[in-house]
């Protein structure tokens, strides 16, 4: 049977920050209300240090990835993870409320995060358990109508049930022989319709109501673009391939690119207002991360000092906007001299890391001097992770468009490093291309400042960034 969605393009992200939202304005009142009650008037919070906690715990549920397709397919991680985004946000809600000036001081500190604990982890349950009985009940498929039945459409379904953000479709293929071949492993499957598009578009998509058109044929020559665009004046949302697939599952497919669209698509574009802001989030960013992880810095310098007498910090060429080389900074995580036969891929697990090394690389502190090349100018907070010269070159010869990622600074985080666990094989190098030129091609502000809090998931949970 085929589910309306409960909202037509609703995505369960969205549906479920939007529950959050509602049960926090309605419950969260009255649990601090309760709790505060025993106060006398003087301990009373103002209306500021009351909002603290409930926005904080929104951030935090973003940051702990609890709207990604991963958390709302697995009802243990997205449960187990609301309590560890209460605590984090009641910590910083908590410290805010302490650096306030006077008129907005939070008297009653301890009060309101015993609130939070008590009051927002309950909430934030109910709120998953009606997300969960909403997918059971089909609420977020679409209904999709794909034309073409080849060997495109079958790699778009592939991907779509592997990586869409969309948690399912029920799908009609509508196939005719100009088409192309109806590849043989959609044939062999019983349960996926094909329909002969001599029935006509616009009639198919009205009898099975569907919610967009995808247009994925094989052979595109003598495609009939005036049914299509009756379609579309019908009222059904008409994408070509490519646009669609990127947007679905948050990438630019290399293996199955398509120049001419990627020529003609939107992005691509950097206005000096964006650049400037984006300078201006990277030195407000890595400033406080500097100044907040000095301490950790320190300890770590030391550690690795005491552990073999060598050198704490590792600089080595890495490349940048425009293909400029410079020198990134790391704590050093190998044995002296690892690479005096010249340079190799790091693999998991490599034998040349140190004990010490190990631990920083698990906990990421290896790479905090790179906030002091954020600052430099030479790279960026978000972007691209910059590679070496040698595999620079070696990977422009074998990936076509992988220039392209030197459209903008080098980061220290990105849209790969929160969506693709480590690697260091040519797929790896690819699959991370994909991510990478999505970002180019989708660059903005906010993006920046959606992947700086993601990074946080990835950080707390190593194997996270997988989708």
């Amino acid at each position: 049977s085929m589910a309306t969605p409960l909202v037509p393009g609703l995505s369960a992200g969205l549906t479920l920050l939007a529950i959050d939202v509602v049960l926090i304005a309605v419950g969260w009142p009255i649990i601090a209300g309760i709790a505060l009650s025993p106060l006398p008037e003087a301990r009373q919070p103002g209306l500021i240090p009351l909002l603290l906690h409930p926005l904080a715990y929104l951030l935090f549920l973003y940051a702990l990835g609890l709207y990604r397709r991963d958390a709302l397919l697995e009802t243990r991680k997205s449960l187990g993870r609301v309590p560890i985004a209460v605590g984090l946000g009641g910590i910083v809600a908590s410290a805010a409320g302490y650096l306030l000036p006077p008129p907005f001081a939070t008297p009653g500190t301890a009060t309101l995060f015993a609130a939070a604990i008590l009051g927002l982890v309950p909430l934030g349950w109910f709120a998953r358990i009606i997300l969960f009985a909403l997918l059971e009940r089909g609420a977020f498929r679409r209904r999709l109508m794909i034309v073409g039945a080849g060997q495109r459409a079958w790699d778009m379904v592939w991907l779509l049930k592997r990586e869409g953000r969309t948690i399912g479709f029920d799908i009609t293929f509508v196939h005719d022989p100009s088409m192309g071949e109806v590849d043989p492993r959609l044939a062999e499957d019983t349960a996926n319709r094909i329909v002969p598009a001599s029935r006509g578009f616009r009639a198919i998509a009205e009898e099975i109501g569907a919610d967009l058109i995808v247009v994925a044929p094989d052979e595109r020559r003598g495609m009939p673009m005036e049914a299509l665009l009756a379609c579309r004046t019908a009222g059904f949302p008409v994408f070509e391939y490519h646009r669609f697939l990127e947007k679905e599952i948050g990438r630019v497919d290399v293996k199955r690119l398509d120049y001419g669209w990627l020529l003609y698509s939107d992005g691509f574009t950097f206005t000096v207002v964006d650049l400037v802001l984006k300078r201006a989030l990277d030195i407000a960013a890595s400033a406080i991360l500097l100044f907040l992880t000095a301490p950790f810095l320190a300890a770590a310098a030391l550690a690795v000092k005491l552990q073999d007498g060598g050198p704490v910090l590792y600089r080595q060429e890495r490349v940048t906007r425009g293909g400029r080389v410079f020198r990134i900074m790391k704590l050093r995580t190998m044995t002296q001299n690892a690479e005096r036969h010249g340079a190799v891929w790091a693999q998991v697990g490599d034998p040349r890391v140190t004990k010490i090394g190990r631990f920083l690389r698990r906990t990421r502190l290896d790479e905090l001097p790179q906030l002091i090349n954020i600052l430099k100018g030479d790279m960026s907070f978000v972007g691209p992770r910059p590679e070496r010269p040698e595999f620079v070159a070696e990977l422009a010869a074998k990936l076509p468009l992988y220039n392209e990622r030197h459209l903008v600074l080098a980061g220290l985080t990105g849209w790969a490093q929160i969506n693709y666990p480590y690697g260091a094989s040519l797929d790896d190098a690819r699959s991370k291309l994909s991510y990478d030129l999505y970002y180019v091609k989708n660059f903005s502000v906010l993006f920046d400042v959606l992947i700086i809090l993601q990074t946080l998931r990835v950080v707390l949970w190593p194997g996270a960034g997988v989708r």
